[in-house]
């Protein structure tokens, strides 16, 4: 019997879409990490900072993959808090007296003339304390982005996009990265095997006994890395002339010396030039040229490199987004952007800085969750 055959036309395979879960490029993730730290930095507004930190909390939380390394996002949200409260305290016990309006009265030192206008105690001020806490809180904002950053992207393929011509630095930087989420995940390991043991896990007794583990593990996984960075090559490289490792020296020289008075025309002189934003120009495109110059002295290659989609594409540009319209909030109405705090007032909002709140939390939606393996 015959088979009816259909005639509609067959889709190529590289053209049709594959709904599966997919690593995300660590570049665009790094990249809208950075936008975001960009917009924290350019603002003391309290609900502001606290709408990027939640943005990035609820991308991490739909996004994060299930690996040790994204474990760590826990690990900066506690450092955040703590250094916002470092800030306040300090505040409280060591600085300048101002204000007008008395919180709770305490007792204080006074200092000799040579450390004037810093005292130790004292009546605790309501403006100071809270400028203390504005600034304490855009710090804590970046330190969280960049924990985002560092739980959403794999340290492996981070490795993979770093350029040839920094390749050597680029291992380091990613190792010491990582140092930070394995230690993490040592200490809940260890800390987990103690509790089904029945022994202690916390206080003094309960961290001395897991320190010794900790370490332990710490100097195997360096024995293996080293093992694992002399088989594959690492720092061997190929053969360039003398002119082409000149010409690629003088290149990086001039991009930084060009992009630094860029840089300066564009802070320093207060006026708005063309000569600043086109020398920053050069000195960028200087300096990649060293990169591709030097490049070539890698021999190495690149087992399936990390590939651009749209979702990539459109992650990296939210935070380039997030960080102009941050940007451009505090030229249009910089006193939604700097809180005053003296006197006391309830923070302003403006609509670029609310649209860039909102968009910093896209990545949650636009991009696909990673696979069930850590890579």
């Amino acid at each position: 019997m015959a088979t009816a055959t259909s005639t509609l036309p067959r889709v190529p395979e590289r053209l049709r879409v594959h709904h599966v879960n997919r690593w995300l490029h660590p570049v665009a993730w790094w990249t809208w990490a950075a936008g975001l730290a960009v917009a924290a930095s350019s603002t003391t507004n309290p609900l502001l900072l606290v709408g990027l930190m939640v943005s990035a909390g609820v991308v991490v939380e739909l996004r994060k993959p299930v690996a040790p390394w994204a474990r760590s996002f826990g690990f900066f949200v506690k450092l955040a808090i703590l250094v916002v409260a470092i800030r306040v305290l300090a505040q409280v016990l060591i600085g300048a007296p101002g204000g007008s309006i008395t919180v709770m009265p305490l007792p204080g030192v006074a200092l000799p003339d040579l450390l004037a206008g810093v005292r130790l105690g004292g009546d605790v001020m309501l403006e100071p304390v809270l400028a203390a806490f504005y600034d304490g809180l855009r710090l804590a904002a970046i330190l969280v982005v960049i924990g985002a950053a560092s739980s959403l992207a794999s340290p492996a393929r981070v490795l993979k996009s770093v350029p040839a011509a920094v390749y050597e630095v680029g291992v380091s930087v990613v190792v010491a990265a990582t140092f930070l989420p394995q230690l993490v995940a040592d200490v809940a390991r260890v800390r987990a095997n103690r509790r089904l043991r029945g022994r202690r896990e916390t206080g003094v007794r309960g961290f001395a006994a897991a320190s010794m583990p900790v370490l332990h593990g710490a100097m195997d996984r360096s024995i293996t890395l080293a093992a694992a960075m002399d088989s594959r090559g690492y720092g061997r490289a190929g053969h360039r002339s003398a002119a082409e490792r000149a010409l690629s020296t003088a290149a990086l020289l001039a991009g930084l010396v060009f992009a630094t008075i860029g840089v300066y025309g564009l802070l320093g002189t207060g006026a708005a030039t063309w000569w600043g934003p086109a020398l920053v120009v050069v000195g960028i495109a200087s300096a990649t040229t060293s990169l591709v110059l030097a490049g070539r002295r890698s021999i190495r290659t690149r087992y399936r490199p990390n590939a651009w989609s749209a979702s990539d594409i459109g992650t990296a540009a939210i935070g380039v987004v997030v960080a102009g319209l941050f940007l451009m909030a505090a030229a249009i109405s910089p006193e939604t952007m700097t809180t005053s705090t003296s006197p006391p007032m309830w923070p302003a909002l403006s609509v670029p800085a609310v649209v860039g709140v909102v968009l910093a939390a896209l990545p949650a939606f636009i991009t696909p969750a990673p696979p069930k393996e850590a890579s």
